[in-house]
């Protein structure tokens, strides 16, 4: 049987349902092809309570794919019949969503709590990264390929397996074995600090010294311009055709930029440390990631607002001082400067280009960024950027 259900989301979706096979083909071809109707862009089939399918079957499915202009997507498809779309290669044929599955992490070991989420352990085996409710989908199914996309690139970072949902919001399974945060570790093993930071510092370098493209992930120069257009509410058509040409100064660098890099967003797994956070992954010069590392390691648990400082620790689960003491030994080995003096010289550069970030990411939808909008365009714009455009131009330009 086939029935056609309005849903405002996705406009026409035909429920597809019960066990499709040659006894039956013949009349759900005709009463799929009625319903479909003629000249159709797009179709998308909810087999959420389809319990099986034939060749018989698929080939139904084949002939409206080849009558269809656009896309045939089939959603809601239990595990049990998408391995028969995949084994037949139905799956690059059609457009083939698996169900997503439910979970409950009720009395689960939370691990790690961030601004997108709170990441807990739903076994020896396996994690769960639980994203707000705000999250939508398709960011959290973006990041999931993020993940999938640097797996196969080399970068260290963990395997993750499907998106599920867990009450009101969407989630990512990853395996994990026997792993913890990063910041978590360097709080518990005080006498293991040193050996830590030497490997968050080895893997800054080699997420730096990558060799990607853009077939595998978007330029930051593409994604800081596209976030021009919206600042349009605060700034002159000079300024905007300013901050364009401070974004163009970055080198087309194939650097992985992770964006977020601190050890709250890092697993340590059998003493080797592997990203879980991805949702914002880009390619281009290292100072811009070196920027954010910054941002969460030094300027940040110096903030006077202990509201701040309270979600800073919790999100990278670290109290401030040691925080701190991690982001100035971080910078000693990844840039080789110990003197303390030149260090602090090297962070003003570094809090003029997060100075820069922070505008480029005013009008983002937030109410804290909304309201505030007018002070950041005065402070870091006109008193910050501006002033020091040559200075920051020669930052942004470096590799």
């Amino acid at each position: 049987m086939v029935r056609v259900d309005m849903v405002t989301k996705y406009g026409n979706t035909i429920n597809i349902t019960g066990k499709i096979d040659s006894n039956n083909a013949k009349r759900f071809e005709d009463e799929l092809l009625a319903a479909v109707g003629g000249d159709a862009d797009t179709v998308i089939l909810d087999a959420k309570e389809l319990e099986y399918i034939s060749s018989a079957g698929l080939r139904v499915l084949l002939k409206l794919k080849k009558n269809t202009k656009g896309t045939v997507s089939v959603i809601n498809v239990s595990p049990e019949v998408y391995d028969i779309f995949s084994v037949t290669g139905f799956d690059s044929i059609l457009e083939v969503k698996k169900a997503i599955r439910e979970i409950d992490v009720t009395g689960c070991e939370v691990i790690g709590q961030g601004g997108n989420g709170t990441v807990y352990r739903l076994d020896e085996d396996t994690i769960v990264k639980v994203y707000r409710p705000t999250v939508k989908l398709e960011q959290i199914e973006r990041e999931r390929e993020f993940a999938k996309n640097a797996l196969v690139n080399g970068i260290p970072c963990v395997i993750a397996y499907d998106v599920v949902r867990c009450g009101e919001s969407y989630g990512i399974v990853f395996e994990m074995l026997k792993s913890d945060t990063l910041g978590h570790a360097m709080q518990a093993y005080p006498e293991k600090f040193e050996e830590y930071v030497e490997k968050y510092v080895a893997l800054a370098k080699e997420l730096h010294s990558a060799e990607l493209d853009e077939n595998t992930f978007t330029s930051i120069k593409t994604v800081l311009h596209g976030r021009v257009p919206r600042l349009a509410r605060w700034c002159s058509e000079e300024e905007l055709k300013l901050i364009d040409s401070l974004i163009d100064e970055l080198p087309d660098s194939k650097s992985l930029i992770h964006g977020d890099f601190h050890p709250g967003n890092i697993m340590i797994q059998d003493g080797e440390l592997l990203l879980i956070d991805m949702p914002e992954v880009t390619i281009g010069p290292k100072i811009w990631d070196i920027a954010a590392v910054y941002r969460d390691l030094i300027s940040a648990p110096q903030n006077p607002s202990d509201e701040i400082v309270s979600m800073l620790e919790k999100s990278i689960g670290m109290p401030k001082e040691l925080i701190l003491k991690t982001g100035y030994r971080f910078f000693e080995l990844y840039t080789g400067i110990t003197d303390r003096e030149k260090l602090e010289t090297y962070f003003k550069s570094l809090g003029l280009i997060y100075a820069f970030n922070v505008v480029l990411v005013t009008g983002s939808g937030s109410p804290r960024a909304e309201a505030s909008a007018d002070a950041i365009m005065d402070r870091l714009l006109r008193k910050t950027v501006i002033p020091n455009e040559q200075t920051l131009r020669q930052l942004l330009s470096s590799r």
